[in-house]
């Protein structure tokens, strides 16, 4: 592995070979938070287990958009990089329980981790007014995985459309999660991230306007792109492996 930033390099570059070969706007959005940014893809640096001053060199290469699993983890470097302000757009990605919503409702830009109503309500209800709505995305359990997190498909209209109902001064469903089963080969890869945006077209038949989906890691960012990824979650081809 390289530095950080030429590490950001190659993956930028993967990222604009993976567009071109579908067809798709090249543009990388550095902050995913605004609405209607355009057809072009966010990258999300996963963060985890390394520490604030990984996240303050990526900063230096340019990178705005980090992904933290874990609520306490993430506010120890929200707090080292207080300097930074919000020059960093931090996303939870990882589950969240009831009583850590307070502190992500304070400190985060964006939670795709949700999947259950009664964590979209607790936000909505504890970001503090004068803030920015948080930016929620529902976690869709596309391969029926008993040990992954997420809202079962078939459960996922309802879910959606109660958390579309929340006041949108506090929150905002701006799309769909995943994180499927590991794959090896590129139709394998492409199946389950296929699925989720099959899920989002069918919701926004349904009037929802919904515009991100957040899929595809370091190991199948391609196949995401193909199927669609408006956002990719990479962590071990930026900082190496944990």
């Amino acid at each position: 592995m390289g530095s950080i930033g030429s590490n950001l390099q190659e993956v930028k570059e993967r990222i604009a070979r993976a567009c071109a070969a579908a067809g798709r706007d090249a543009k990388l959005i550095t902050r995913a938070r605004v609405p209607g940014a355009g057809a072009g893809i966010t990258l999300l640096a996963v963060s985890k287990t390394f520490g604030a001053e990984a996240v303050r060199e990526a900063h230096a290469a340019g990178q705005r958009a980090f992904g933290e699993n874990y609520v306490q983890e993430a506010l120890a470097k929200i707090e080292a990089l207080a300097d930074l302000g919000s020059d960093l757009e931090w996303h939870l990605i990882g589950p969240l329980q009831s009583n850590k919503t307070r502190a992500v409702a304070e400190r985060f830009d964006w939670v795709h981790s949700v999947d259950r109503l009664k964590i979209a309500e607790r936000l909505a209800e504890q970001r503090p007014p004068g803030m920015a709505p948080l930016q929620v995305l529902l976690q869709v359990n596309v391969s029926g995985e008993s040990s992954k997190s997420g809202v079962a498909p078939a459960e996922l209209p309802a879910l959606a459309a109660a958390v579309a109902a929340l006041p949108r001064g506090r929150l905002v469903l701006r799309g769909l999660m995943s994180i499927p089963e590991p794959a090896t080969s590129p139709a394998a890869q492409r199946a389950p991230h296929h699925r989720l945006r099959e899920l989002l077209e069918t919701l926004n038949s349904q009037g929802l306007g919904l515009d991100t989906l957040s899929m595809g890691m370091s190991a199948d960012l391609e196949a995401a792109i193909a199927e669609g990824a408006t956002l990719v979650r990479v962590g071990t081809a930026i900082f190496g492996r944990r």
